[in-house]
Formats: structure tokens, sequence, C-alpha cells
């Protein structure tokens, strides 16, 4: 029940051709308080409650707890969210022995392309296609549930 996984931002489109798999995601905050993230996510034809503690010093490990519930009561629970609500497209791309999950925002974070992968342990080396930019692991504002609060097309 521990997530490790590192973000970078993506500096090309390149990954759209290597994508095996791609869903829209519309995911909404019951709770965006640092010390847990309450999340309510629709992907695709499947609905996810996903409970999220805090972050490691290094920013890539934290406990995560996620269960699937009816589509049709997440769309509610959605309509209790606080307000921002993250829509986007989710690109799975297989690269070596790990899969990217690929983001690309629309929006209030539209331009915002971010590149996720898990790994088993936080040293565990892995594979950098040439469109990964730069690591943004460590840095919250990444983060979907700031997102949600400060906007991407917000920043200066």
């Amino acid at each position: 029940m521990i997530e490790i996984e590192r973000k970078f931002l993506v500096t090309s489109d390149a990954y759209k051709k290597e994508a095996f798999s791609q869903n829209r995601i519309k995911q909404g905050y019951l709770s965006s308080v640092s010390e847990r993230t309450v999340r309510i996510r629709t992907k695709g034809d499947k609905a996810y409650i996903t409970i999220k503690g805090v972050s490691n010093e290094t920013g890539m490990s934290r406990f995560e707890w996620e269960k699937e519930i009816p589509v049709d009561e997440a769309e509610n629970l959605l309509l209790l969210c606080q307000k921002g609500v993250i829509d986007k497209t989710r690109f799975e791309v297989k690269i070596g022995k790990h899969i990217y999950e690929v983001d690309e925002f629309y929006g209030e974070n539209k331009g915002l392309i971010v590149a996720e992968i898990e790994l088993k342990y936080e040293s565990e080396p892995f594979e950098k296609p040439n469109w990964l930019g730069q690591e943004v692991t460590n840095d919250n504002r990444y983060y979907n549930s700031n997102l949600s609060i400060n906007p991407f097309t917000n920043w200066d």
C-alpha cells in the first residue's frame, strides 16, 4: 500500500505514437490537505475512490489505498468535491519493463503534460525516453490535488 513514483515534465508529443492505451479521466478531491487526500476519479467506464497519505522526504513514496466504486456513485461524489475538478487524458506507454502514465491536462491546467512512473523501490533503475524532461517529483505544485486548487494557467 506504499506508492513509489517519480514525475517528469514532457518535452514533446512523441509519447502519443508510443502509447498502447489512453483514457479520459475526471477527478476531484473531497479532501486535499497535505496529510491526506481523498480523491474521486472516473477513468473510462470505471470509477475509484483513493486515499493518499503524506509523501516522505524524497517526495517519491507515500501511502495509497484505492477501491473501485460504481460510476454513478463516483459522478455523485464528484458533485461534492472541492472546486477545481481535474480533466485530463492519460496515455500509457511501455518503456523497458515499466509503464509511464502521461497525463495531458485540459481546462485550467491546459498546456501541462506530466509523466509518472511507478517503481518497486526508490532507487530502482528505469529507462528514460527522449520525450522525458525535467524531474518534478518533489515539487508539490504538480500534485493533482494542488493543481485543482492552483491550476497551471495561474502560475507565473
